[in-house]
């Protein structure tokens, strides 16, 4: 089966380069014009993260298309790293301690990221076990590098599949692996 992963658009506080889980932010204008300007894959089915962020895009990119909520696909709770970014951090010992660990270390007061990563793995061979046609997934940068780092064929790093904002990878799913096509 054919699977388009999909980065919802871009929001203010990805403008801003800030980390955003859990925050419930809308597309902003320039995220809404930038997913205007790409031509997307057809699919069958449409899946969605629960956030504004991922149903704006779902309804840009597919208007005529009714989608299923996938509660489990949404962001990473960064817990006190929320709504901030790299400026505003650099001088917390926590956010060094985090970016010492290449990642790994849990969020203070948020998500522990394997935790994050079975969760998305989990929700994504749960949901797409009854589907047999084309499928989009719109969802978050780390909800889809988490995905395609447990099942991709070719094994990268969870960093090395990141996604930009309204774009994303067209692959094939076998039902054991991913295999990526191509980067869009």
């Amino acid at each position: 089966m054919k699977i388009n992963f999909i980065r919802h658009g871009m929001t203010a506080g990805n403008e801003m380069k800030k980390y955003i889980g859990t925050t419930d932010e809308e597309l902003s204008e320039k995220g809404i014009s930038i997913i205007k300007s790409i031509q997307y894959p057809d699919c069958d089915t449409l899946i969605v993260s629960p956030m504004k962020r991922c149903i704006q895009t779902a309804e840009i990119i597919y208007p005529d298309k009714n989608y299923i909520i996938c509660e489990d696909f949404r962001e990473c709770d960064f817990g006190d790293f929320e709504g901030k970014n790299y400026i505003e951090l650099k001088d917390n010992p926590d956010y060094q301690k985090w970016i010492d660990s290449n990642g790994k270390n849990t969020f203070p007061n948020g998500e522990n990221p394997e935790n994050f990563k079975k969760r998305c793995v989990c929700a994504f061979k749960n949901i797409i076990s009854d589907i047999h046609d084309d499928v989009s997934v719109i969802a978050h940068g780390g909800t889809l590098m988490a995905v395609l780092e447990s099942l991709c064929d070719e094994k990268k790093n969870f960093y090395d599949r990141h996604i930009g904002n309204a774009h994303g990878y067209i692959t094939e799913y076998n039902g054991e692996n991913i295999h990526i096509w191509k980067k869009f």
